[in-house]
């Protein structure tokens, strides 16, 4: 039964937009800034105390992004834990269902609802449900906990004040008796470049018809994360899936030596009139390498930034979620953080937005470059008016070099991840 709707980002992608119907959410501990997205509305509320739980949809960062931002706890649970049936395809890949609360303790009791097999989803997994609530106190001491600690240094250096939140963490936990030391994966880009080419090849096929018939109905920053896709070959679709399947493979030792890993999420929200549709391919994201990986990624509240929520990420093996909340929840028990509630005036006017500079900017292409990219959404069927070819050739540089990063020397028979097998 839908007992309320919330704000999403525009087919959960693109956003925050402005030449929408509807207005982008707002975050409720200062107005004027990012919610996140695309589970906006979702994190919205519960920072708010509207509602005391919501769900969210999880593609690369989904959830995460808005618990984040707006100082709540978001849940991605291990593919095919939770079902999507009913839930617009974003990746058929990597596309995840999950709770989202003001603490752990109620996101394990709303994922005891919610997980479980689903016939309706052809990616949900049969496999027994443990008592997630039941096993929260059972305390971490002796938990080996791997700190990713390149992620927020090196990959995509977060602001300070999160950085010392961190650090503020690892102690918590060392005091609660867990274990810790710093680990390495390898770096966040390569899990970004993976995911967004197999996202983006489906998102476009997955609205194509629309794309093709009335680009115009579709939001400026939509269409600046889409359209690209058009420059994907199928050759780049099933290399991204075989380093989607290396990625996998090199993430055993690490979930064999340690039962949870450490990171950051985002530091404090930037305002919404300063987006823009360029960073999404110009940086990484800290929560992209979790949906790449499958397992379950909580992102809880960690400190603040000047009235600003600062996150982290407590990682797990799949279907390793009672050891992800009981980490998450033990370090719950000893911090405040997730008792802070922002300051609302009932009847007060909404800040004044103002965006600006988020049109699309001439890209530095060669004639030869400039003709391909053109040339290839036009035998894509892609009717595109100025405006829109505008926006694809912005992007369509970072979307090409991309493209080349996932061509790395294999075996013949390296398989992708999207291999199928029958269940033993």
């Amino acid at each position: 039964m839908l007992l309320g709707k919330l704000q999403t980002h525009e087919f959960a992608h693109g956003g925050p937009s402005f030449d929408l119907p509807w207005p982008p959410a707002r975050n409720p501990w200062r107005l004027e800034h990012f919610t996140g997205g695309s589970s906006s509305g979702s994190g919205a509320a519960l920072a708010a105390g509207l509602i005391p739980a919501s769900l969210g949809s999880d593609t690369g960062g989904s959830i995460r992004g808005p618990a984040s931002f707006c100082g709540i706890v978001g849940l991605m649970p291990t593919s095919g834990l939770v079902s999507r049936a009913g839930v617009i395809p974003n990746s058929f890949t990597f596309d995840h269902c999950g709770p989202m609360t003001r603490t752990v303790e109620d996101c394990a009791i709303l994922l005891q609802a919610v997980a479980g097999h689903d016939p309706r989803d052809a990616g949900s997994i049969a496999c027994e449900i443990p008592n997630y609530h039941g096993a929260l106190n059972a305390g971490i001491k002796g938990l080996r906990i791997g700190a990713l600690r390149h992620y927020w240094e090196e990959d995509m250096p977060a602001h300070p004040d999160l950085k010392r939140a961190m650090d503020a963490a690892i102690e918590v936990f060392t005091k609660l008796g867990a274990r810790i030391e710093d680990c390495r994966t390898r770096p966040m880009q390569d899990s970004y470049d993976t995911k967004v080419v197999i996202a983006e090849s489906e998102i476009y096929s997955i609205h194509y018809d629309n794309l093709k018939a009335r680009p115009g109905d579709f939001g400026r920053d939509f269409l600046g994360r889409v359209l690209p896709a058009c420059l994907f070959q199928s050759s780049d679709y099933v290399q991204a899936s075989r380093e989607h399947r290396r990625i996998i493979a090199e993430m055993q030792p690490l979930y064999q030596k340690y039962d949870v890993l450490l990171t950051a999420g985002f530091g404090p929200a930037p305002r919404l009139d300063a987006y823009k549709t360029a960073n999404f391919w110009q940086k990484t994201n800290v929560f992209t390498p979790s949906n790449v990986t499958g397992g379950p990624s909580l992102e809880l509240p960690a400190g603040f930034s000047n009235g600003l929520p600062l996150g982290m990420q407590v990682i797990g093996r799949p279907f390793d979620e009672v050891n992800v909340l009981r980490a998450g929840h033990a370090y719950q028990q000893a911090t405040d953080w997730h008792t802070r509630h922002p300051q609302l005036a009932p009847g007060a006017p909404q800040p004044a937005l103002t965006p600006k500079g988020n049109e699309p900017v001439a890209a530095q292409l060669d004639a030869a470059t400039r003709d391909f990219v053109l040339r290839t959404a036009q035998r894509a069927g892609l009717k595109l008016n100025d405006y829109q070819a505008a926006i694809l050739l912005e992007t369509a540089p970072f979307a090409l070099a991309m493209a080349e990063r996932v061509r790395k020397p294999r075996d013949r028979a390296e398989e992708p991840a999207l291999v199928f097998r029958f269940p033993s």
